[in-house]
C-alpha cells in the first residue's frame, strides 16, 4: 500500500439477504484527511462505514488499514474508533471515565490516562466537566464527550456516524466548525458520514456520493457541486438545472453542443471524451445563471416568471422558457428590484457543465 494511502477498500460487496448493498466498492483515503460518505437513506454509506469498523463482516473484497489486511479481526483491534448517532455514552459514568474507558479496557497505566483524557477534554473544551454525568449535559457536551472518547485512543483513524443529526440547526453548526478544526489541528483522518449535502460540502477535503450501494463519484466538494459527473450527483447535491443538448463537435477539452429546439450552439470546456451525434445534457446551477444581464453572451435562453420565493439573502425565481421547461434561478442582492414578465436567462460558458447521458 502507497505510505499515503491508509485506508485501501478493495472490491468491498456486502449483502444482506436478497439486498445488495454494497457493490465492488473501490476507494483509497489519504492520511490526515476528512471525508465525507454522503448519499440518500439506504444507499450504502453507514453500511460501509460499519463495514470498515468490523462491526460488519463484508462477503466479498479487501479492507486494507495502514497497511494491514484487516477482514478477520475484530472491532476492538482495528483501531477505527466510532462516534455514533445516539452518542452510546455510559449513563452511570462520569465524563472522565466515559472518555477513558477504552484505556482502562487496555490497562493502560493511571497516569497515562490521567494525562491523555485531561488533554483530550481541552481539545474539545469540556475542562472542568470531569465529575459530570451525561444526563446532566446538553446534546452538544454529550458530542463532545463521544468524540472524545474517540480522540484519546490515538487511532489513526475515526469514523463518525452522523454525530451530529440530534442536535438542533444552530448548534450543529457550532460543533462542525469544532469538528473540522480538531481534525486540522491534530492531523486526523476522519470518514464522517451524513446525508445533509450542506454538511459535506462545509467540512470534507473529499466527498464520495452514495447511489445504490455504489460510488457515483469522489472528489472535492468543488468539483462534485460545479463538476458533477452524474446527473445523480448534480441533482441529489444543491439545486441544478439541466437541458437536453446534442453535441455538434468533440476537440481535445472542449465540446461544443446545440441546446434547445432552437439549435443554439454552444462550446463548452470538458473532460468528457464526446462524440458527433451523442445526446447529452448540461448542468447549470441557480446562481450561475443571470436574469437581464447585458454583459453575458454565449448561453441564453428566453424566460417567463412564473413565481418567486423571497429566502432572505437571495430571491428564487421559478420560471418556463419558450419550450414549456421549468427553470430556477437565484438573484442575490437585488434590494428592491424584482423580475416579472419575460426575461433572458445567460449564463458564463464556465459555469456550464456537461455530463453524459448513462443508459438505463
Amino acid at each position: 500500500m502507497e505510505s499515503n494511502i491508509l485506508l485501501d477498500l478493495k472490491n468491498v460487496n456486502k449483502v444482506f439477504g436478497n439486498n445488495h448493498v454494497l457493490k465492488n466498492i473501490n476507494l483509497k483515503i489519504e492520511r490526515g484527511k476528512f471525508i465525507t460518505f454522503l448519499g440518500p437513506s439506504g444507499c450504502g454509506k453507514t453500511t460501509l462505514l460499519r463495514s470498515i469498523a468490523g462491526f460488519y463482516t463484508i462477503d466479498d473484497g479487501e479492507v486494507w488499514i495502514d497497511g494491514n489486511l484487516v477482514n478477520e479481526l475484530p472491532p476492538y483491534k482495528r483501531g477505527t474508533p466510532m462516534v455514533f448517532q445516539e452518542y452510546a455514552l455510559f449513563p452511570h459514568m462520569t465524563v472522565f471515565d466515559n472518555i477513558a474507558y477504552g484505556l482502562d479496557i487496555k490497562k493502560r497505566p493511571e497516569a497515562e490516562v490521567q494525562e491523555r483524557v485531561m488533554a483530550v477534554m481541552a481539545q474539545v473544551k469540556l475542562s472542568g466537566l470531569e465529575e459530570r454525568y451525561p444526563h446532566e449535559m446538553s446534546g452538544g457536551q454529550q458530542q463532545r464527550v463521544a468524540m472524545a472518547r474517540a480522540l484519546v485512543m490515538n487511532s489513526p483513524i475515526i469514523l463518525l456516524d452522523e454525530p451530529l443529526s440530534n442536535l438542533d440547526a444552530k448548534l450543529r453548526e457550532e460543533v462542525r466548525v469544532e469538528l473540522r478544526t480538531i481534525q486540522q489541528e491534530l492531523g486526523l483522518t476522519v470518514i464522517y458520514v451524513t446525508h445533509d449535502q450542506l454538511e459535506a460540502l462545509s467540512m470534507s477535503d473529499q466527498i464520495v456520493v452514495f447511489n445504490k450501494g455504489a460510488i457515483d463519484q469522489y472528489g472535492t466538494p468543488h468539483e462534485i457541486y460545479y463538476k458533477p459527473r452524474t446527473q445523480y450527483v448534480a441533482d441529489f447535491i444543491g439545486t441544478t438545472n439541466f437541458i437536453e443538448a446534442v453535441v455538434v463537435q468533440s476537440k481535445e477539452g472542449t465540446a461544443t453542443v446545440s441546446y434547445g429546439f432552437g439549435g443554439d450552439n454552444v462550446t463548452i470546456t470538458t473532460d468528457e471524451k464526446l462524440t458527433e451525434g451523442e445526446e447529452v445534457l448540461l448542468s447549470v446551477r441557480p446562481e450561475s445563471l443571470r436574469l437581464n444581464h447585458p454583459d453575458i453572451s454565449g448561453f441564453n435562453i428566453i424566460g417567463v416568471v412564473q413565481s418567486s420565493m423571497f429566502l432572505g439573502e437571495k430571491e428564487r425565481y421559478f420560471l418556463a422558457d419558450q419550450w414549456g421547461k421549468e427553470w430556477i434561478v437565484d438573484a442575490y442582492d437585488i434590494g428592491q428590484k424584482t423580475f416579472d414578465g419575460q426575461v433572458r436567462m445567460s449564463a458564463a460558458i464556465d459555469k456550464i457543465h456537461i455530463i453524459k447521458k448513462v443508459s438505463p
